[in-house]
């Protein structure tokens, strides 16, 4: 899979990553600094860099990843109660954050582009797959 500029071999390394690391994650999620680190304080001083940089690749991503972490955390506060029964959910959680954040993935403008963004052209311009973005492309 290439879409984004990914390969399999980050993608695969990430799985090993995380499944060498199933005994230590809770130990890992449990820091007091690491879901502060990894959902909000990276994601904002990469905004800032995204918002200066001359590109616009980098400000749909970091806009994208805005948009999915602020739907994840309703949809948290929603189901909570749910949630305390769930003893993998931050794990699971800061794993998730942690592919939607880093630049080798590119998690958020993935999803986006594959599943939200057609939904909200759909709901919300009534243009759906016709429509023609910004930068010239037809909607997909």
């Amino acid at each position: 899979m290439h879409y984004l500029g990914i390969s399999k071999r980050p993608i695969s390394r990430f799985v090993l990553f995380l499944l060498l690391c199933h005994e230590f994650a809770h130990v890992i999620c449990l820091c007091s600094t690491c879901r502060p680190t990894v959902m909000l304080l990276y994601p904002l001083y990469a905004s800032v860099q995204a918002i200066e940089s001359p590109s616009k690749l980098d400000d749909e991503q970091w806009l994208a990843y805005w948009i999915l972490y602020s739907f994840l955390t309703l949809i948290e506060m929603m189901i909570q109660p749910l949630l305390k029964w769930v003893t993998i959910w931050y794990p699971l959680k800061v794993a998730f954050v942690a592919w939607l954040v880093l630049p080798q993935f590119k998690g958020a403008a993935f999803i986006y582009e594959k599943f939200v963004r057609e939904q909200v052209l759909r709901r919300y311009s009534g243009r759906g797959k016709d429509h023609v973005s910004p930068k010239g492309k037809k909607a997909t």
